[in-house]
């Protein structure tokens, strides 16, 4: 088997688009990261992982809250934009039109499909980065993107980063059913 060693790197593909919204210095401020994934089904907890250099990192510790917002691809102007530039140097409040839910301090994106409200229930120091770890309490869905009880990813038009080729791609269409696909192979595998 032909492999090329690469080296150790970011490579989990793919990697979710989002943008996380925390208040800081009294203002919702935005931050786009890939650095996100679920750790927990029962109570739902998800990890983020952001520098403990960006702005938004002092306001998720000053208040304990957090927002991860699922963009649509046609937002990818506003979603790098605020991946791009400091809160500190750019007032990015103005980009998303925020709510506040449950919490009523992690600010959420209105114009995002998708959006997790969340509570901080553990940090952790990592060797550059601050990896918080949030119990997603609400969901908020715009109506059109829900079928049957939940978000549709066709519908969200969610799009994820690749961090090697430094490039932003579309999800693709659906091909296989979960827990079903697998029973193609039952009986050759024993």
């Amino acid at each position: 088997m032909d492999k090329i060693k690469l080296g150790p790197g970011c490579f989990l593909y793919p990697m979710p688009t989002t943008v996380v919204g925390a208040n800081v210095n009294g203002k919702a401020n935005y931050l786009a990261i890939a650095f996100v994934g679920i750790v927990n089904a029962k109570p739902p907890l998800i990890s983020i992982s952001l520098s403990r250099t960006h702005y938004t990192t002092g306001g998720i510790g000053a208040h304990g809250t957090f927002s991860v917002n699922i963009p649509s691809a046609t937002q990818v102007a506003a979603v790098d934009y605020v991946g791009t530039y400091s809160g500190s140097e750019a007032d990015k409040s103005r980009v998303f039109t925020s709510f506040y839910g449950v919490l009523g301090t992690a600010p959420l994106a209105a114009e995002c499909p998708l959006n997790l409200e969340c509570r901080v229930v553990r940090t952790l120091e990592l060797a550059t980065d601050v990896c918080f770890i949030g119990e997603i309490v609400e969901t908020y869905a715009r109506p059109d993107v829900v079928v049957d009880g939940a978000p549709d990813l066709a519908k969200l038009d969610a799009f994820v980063f690749a961090f090697g080729n430094n490039g932003y791609f579309r999800v693709g269409d659906r091909f296989a059913t979960p827990w079903e696909i697998g029973e193609t192979l039952k009986g050759g595998t024993e």
